[in-house]
């Protein structure tokens, strides 16, 4: 992997796939480059594409203590060693972390985004309130574990299926990150959507929900397009927050595309 430095020093692990315009791929909670490889190979035939282990993860470095413009600058370090501008893709708290960068002004030409995890209104408030104080109880008492399985239930994982992962390979990988889902937790806020903030947005942005998804993660990505200034909604039939990338795919490309449409003209 190729390596670059955030502003504060903290190395940033990087691969890049293709070698058209630049598009960077922002995991969600627990997830690697790895993780989003799958996606990166199905856009490469048209961008290059690059995927990195977040602040905390795989081979990328984790200087303390965390905040969330520490992330930010980690995204801008990357969109500099790729030249300076490019199309960015986040899912899940990885979208929460693309839309934080845009309104600070990292130059990001085109945004799209997928089912960021806000819980706004009221009841949502206050249950993020309470993930968020029991996530930082079992990280205080170093229940790795336990933080990766109250992630995995929150977001819908059935408990059969929890058991099957912790005797799966995977799950020594989850719970050596599980301390980053406290970065995660800190990029949400209380919850609610930032709209304040995301008003500071420029770029033209695609919001992106699963039409299986549940009814609030919808109602969320709808309360989300409503507070940036140039987005527009997408759902995807037939998915569900764990996305296929085959489905995304097609979706991005044409999206990212626009971006490109006045290098050709030139030419």
């Amino acid at each position: 992997m190729d390596k670059t430095l955030s502003r504060d020093g903290t190395v940033i692990a990087y691969r890049r796939r293709g070698e058209g315009p630049p598009v960077i791929l922002v995991g969600g909670a627990l997830s690697t480059a790895a993780t989003e490889a799958p996606l990166a190979r199905l856009l490469a035939p048209r961008f290059g594409v690059v995927t990195y282990d977040r602040r905390g993860r795989g081979s990328s470095g984790d200087s303390g203590p965390y905040a969330v413009r520490r992330e930010v600058e980690d995204l801008a370090a990357l969109v500099t060693a790729v030249g300076g501008g490019a199309s960015v893709f986040g899912v899940g708290s990885g979208g929460a972390l693309a839309l934080e960068a845009a309104a600070a002004g990292v130059p990001i030409g085109l945004l799209a985004v997928y089912e960021p995890p806000y819980t706004p209104g009221a009841s949502g408030v206050r249950f993020k309130a309470g993930c968020t104080t029991r996530l930082d109880r079992l990280l205080s008492v170093g229940d790795r574990a336990g933080a990766v399985e109250l992630f995995l239930s929150v977001t819908g994982v059935p408990a059969d299926m929890i058991d099957r992962m912790r005797r799966a390979p995977l799950w020594h990988g989850l719970v050596s990150s599980a301390h980053t889902l406290a970065y995660d937790d800190a990029l949400l806020g209380d919850g609610s959507v930032p709209a304040s903030r995301l008003a500071a947005v420029t770029a033209r942005t695609l919001v992106v929900c699963g039409g299986s998804s549940p009814a609030r993660t919808r109602l969320s990505t709808r309360a989300l397009t409503d507070a940036v200034p140039r987005a527009r909604h997408r759902t995807l039939t037939g998915q569900t927050h764990d996305l296929a990338p085959h489905a995304i795919a097609p979706v991005l490309a044409d999206f990212f595309a626009a971006d490109t449409y006045p290098l050709r003209r030139a030419c």
